[in-house]
């Protein structure tokens, strides 16, 4: 991805959309991903740096380096030409203008964890990506001079303070810790800056209110084992009372108005129902052939039209549909074929819609209706248990309801405060899966169901959140 995109003095090299790319960590020219350009340098630099720079067709550690010797990069010293080593803003994305072989060099910074890189999103870990300003993290103001640990600082405790005296009240109390980072502070951010303790000097959501309760603002205790509440809060401190929203500059408005990405619609879904072979004749006297997709209204009126043409209402009472041969194949079981002659209409139509097959319709903001045959494969959230007895929440499906994996583990591993990494699901060739540290359903709950608007039947999982009081 090209935000964190370092460029040097000699500026980025020139590439072509289409362009072979090596891409290395920081402070060492040896490869640790091969990728094709995805645009030019020319439209890299007219988007501001944002989006999709490159598509990964190799990387350490992935299936094609486990079939060999499986063996580290070397180490390569940068030449004199390269940026000297950001071994303090690690996520940092590195270009120069040298040529490796007749591939485009572009490095990154990167941090490895306990001896393995990170499952890469694109072309950096989520690991990665959130330690940069521009990739979910600060985004600094522009115009602020402080350096981004005091600009965090600030945006931490404005948050907390915007909280205090506009979100929590009395009856709130007491108040999870970890609820009012995620259910208060973080709506508290201004648009256009996303809060990330761990680049402030507090680094702890814990040390933070810490410091808060020295300055007699609140009082934390923990009420149950491993889990802090605020069990009080000064409304009448200095510190509260004083504490006005501040007005946005003009110039850090029109930065954050020019780079404001597009706030998330959920899909229209529709059921419907496709004619399989067995139910074709049904069908064919209204022009229809199998295969042929139909909405449920549909279905129903040419049910109503077939039994009406055909004189199947029962003369004698008009609430039953006589059975003909026809519809007799079409609905009924074997063993009924002799001694159900008659039907009401409800069951009629409910017995047609259920002989037919699924099919659905999704149609996002925008753009033209999407058919598919089957059931839509509803957002999957799962617990697993690692080898070191700790829990993961896993999530799938979410392309199918157009959210982007990548961006759900950024938001979710700012409001979590938990690491996240983006894989291939398991048995699928092109479906991601989000993995995220402990049991964050309740998260996943508040963002798929109260910001994103998903209608919780296309939710599975939900219920596994953990009871409150529980440790995570």
């Amino acid at each position: 991805m090209l935000p964190g995109l370092v460029v040097p003095p000699a500026g980025l090299p020139q590439v072509q959309k289409g362009d072979l790319c090596a891409i290395a960590l920081v402070g060492n020219r040896a490869p640790v991903a091969i990728g094709v350009a995805a645009m030019s340098t020319a439209e890299m630099l007219t988007s501001g740096l944002k989006g999709r720079g490159f598509s990964v067709l190799h990387t350490y550690q992935d299936h094609l380096w486990r079939s060999g010797d499986k063996s580290s990069p070397p180490s390569i010293a940068p030449l004199a030409l390269d940026p000297p080593d950001l071994s303090e803003e690690k996520g940092s994305v590195q270009a120069d203008t040298t040529l490796q072989g007749d591939m485009r060099r572009l490095t990154l910074e990167g941090e490895e964890e306990e001896g393995e890189v990170q499952q890469r999103c694109g072309e950096k870990s989520l690991s990665e990506a959130t330690e940069d300003p521009s990739v979910g993290g600060l985004n600094p103001d522009p115009t602020d001079s402080k350096t981004l640990q005091e600009q965090m600082d600030e945006l931490l405790q404005r948050c907390f303070l915007h909280a205090l005296k506009y979100r929590v009240k009395k009856a709130d109390l007491p108040l999870l810790t970890s609820t009012l980072l995620g259910s208060h502070m973080f709506s508290c951010c201004p648009e256009g800056r996303q809060l990330d303790i761990k680049k402030s000097s507090y680094k702890k959501l814990s040390k933070f209110l810490q410091h808060m309760q020295q300055e007699q603002i609140i009082q934390v205790q923990e009420l149950s084992k491993g889990v802090e509440s605020i069990v009080a809060v000064d409304w009448k401190h200095p510190r509260i009372t004083s504490f006005v929203i501040p007005e946005p500059s003009p110039t850090s408005q029109t930065i954050q108005e020019g780079s404001r990405e597009q706030p998330y619609h959920p899909p229209d879904i529709k059921s419907l129902y496709c004619v399989p072979a067995s139910m074709t004749l049904l069908f064919q006297e209204s022009g229809h052939k199998k295969g042929s997709i139909l909405e449920g209204s549909e279905v129903r009126t040419i049910v109503i039209n077939y039994a009406k043409k055909n004189d199947l209402v029962d003369a004698d009472n008009k609430n039953l549909v006589k059975l003909d041969p026809i519809l007799c194949d079409c609905i009924l079981e074997k063993g009924e074929q002799h001694t159900v002659m008659k039907l009401p209409w409800d069951s009629l139509l409910n017995r047609c819609l259920e002989k037919l097959q699924p099919a659905y319709q999704v149609t996002f903001p925008g753009q033209e209706p999407i058919v598919k045959k089957g059931k839509i494969c509803p957002i999957d959230i799962t617990l697993a248990q690692r080898a070191s007895n700790k829990k993961v929440t896993v999530v799938r499906n979410l392309e199918a309801y157009g959210l982007d994996p990548c961006s759900v583990a950024t938001i979710l591993q700012q409001r979590c405060q938990a690491s996240t990494t983006v894989t291939p699901a398991p048995g699928t060739k092109d479906i991601l899966q989000v993995q995220i540290q402990g049991n964050q359903i309740h998260h996943l709950s508040r963002l798929l169901l109260e910001e994103y608007r998903l209608p919780r039947k296309h939710i599975q999982g939900l219920e596994k959140a953990p009871k409150p009081g529980k440790k995570k």
